[in-house]
């Protein structure tokens, strides 16, 4: 029996959606809370359909109590951790609301898995741990000490709370730094949605630092695919780890982090170029500065994962941008 929450989010659906096409048994979780679309994680929900396997079930992850009993009615022998409250700019509008959820949250999925005996958590971080680092690629092995948003800081305190759990029980756990994953169902509060919106209604979209910025777009069924083949590979200890020069990403705990992109970062205004070809319509660009919370260039370097488990991104840009269009004009918020 496996544990996915976050069900109802971007991730997390497409993710159910090939563990159930699987064959696998999965509880669904999502607190169904507030979005930047209303009536988004129920319209995911309803795509998902009445697929067998699926047992959703509406709990928050910062609710203790009833995350605890979840665990000790199932058994869980994998934990994939998606739910979070995301949004880069919304956790300096909100930090505390984003440190309760990413953090205290995260917590509870630890304890409840030490308690219950869990065999393996793989969970969510993001490349926005990389922060005030300008060495590209970003390499799992660099240090991530100095985030530049609140939401970069609660995911790189979940990564240290997952060694610690490591460490101290045995547990095995799994981190994944995503790098700005788009497509069909994809969050409205990111640039795919937003430009793809505003375009389509004929409105201007705003472009920050002349859409010089740099992103390692990255298609969700590439994400699927890599997180799938992990949830098969428990973390293990690295035989190799040397106490006296520590490698950020390993440990001598069973504990493990990857980067998870493209490997082709994309200028953001090429982005939008390809966007715009898609939809078939030309956007009026405002200008603006870059939010301080913003990072100005993201590129992963995946070959850990690679080596790991053979896997690399399938997708190029334009024909992952066709799929989401191909999706949008029949689903898309503006049609809502």
């Amino acid at each position: 029996m496996i544990l996915l929450t976050g069900v109802a989010g971007f991730i997390g659906m497409h993710l159910a959606r090939r563990l159930l096409a699987e064959g696998q048994e999965v509880v669904g979780i999502d607190h169904l809370g507030p979005c930047a679309q209303p009536g988004l994680k129920e319209r995911r929900l309803a795509a998902l359909g009445d697929a067998a396997g699926l047992r959703f079930r509406r709990v928050d992850v910062t609710d203790g109590p009833a995350l605890d009993a979840l665990f000790r009615e199932h058994r869980f022998e994998l934990a994939i951790h998606l739910a979070a409250q995301t949004g880069v700019r919304y956790s300096s509008e909100h930090p505390h609301e984003c440190v309760v959820n990413n953090v205290a949250g995260f917590a509870n999925v630890l304890e409840c898995g030490r308690r219950h005996g869990l065999g393996h958590l793989v969970y969510a971080s993001s490349s926005s741990t990389y922060g005030a680092n300008r060495r590209l690629p970003f390499r799992e092995h660099d240090p991530v000490d100095h985030p530049v948003s609140v939401y970069a800081a609660t995911k790189r305190s979940d990564e240290l709370l997952a060694h610690s759990y490591s460490h101290l029980y045995g547990l095995p756990t799994t981190g994944l730094r995503f790098f700005t994953v788009y497509g069909p169902w994809g969050r409205p509060d990111m640039a795919p949605m937003l430009f793809a919106n505003a375009i389509a209604a004929g409105r201007p979209i705003e472009v920050y630092n002349g859409g010089h910025m740099l992103r390692d777009f990255t298609y969700i069924d590439d994400v699927v695919e890599a997180v799938l083949r992990l949830c098969g590979r428990p973390a293990e200890p690295d035989p190799d780890f040397d106490p006296l020069d520590p490698d950020p990403a390993t440990s001598h705990a069973p504990f493990r982090i990857y980067n998870v992109g493209n490997q082709q970062p994309v200028q953001l205004s090429a982005f939008i170029d390809a966007l715009e070809d898609a939809l078939g319509r030309r956007a009026e660009r405002l200008a603006r500065p870059m939010p301080g919370a913003d990072m100005a260039a993201t590129c992963a370097d995946t070959h850990d994962l690679r080596r790991a488990i053979g896997w690399t991104p399938a997708t190029p840009l334009r024909t992952g941008i066709a799929h989401f269009v191909e999706w949008f004009r029949r689903h898309g918020a503006c049609h809502a």
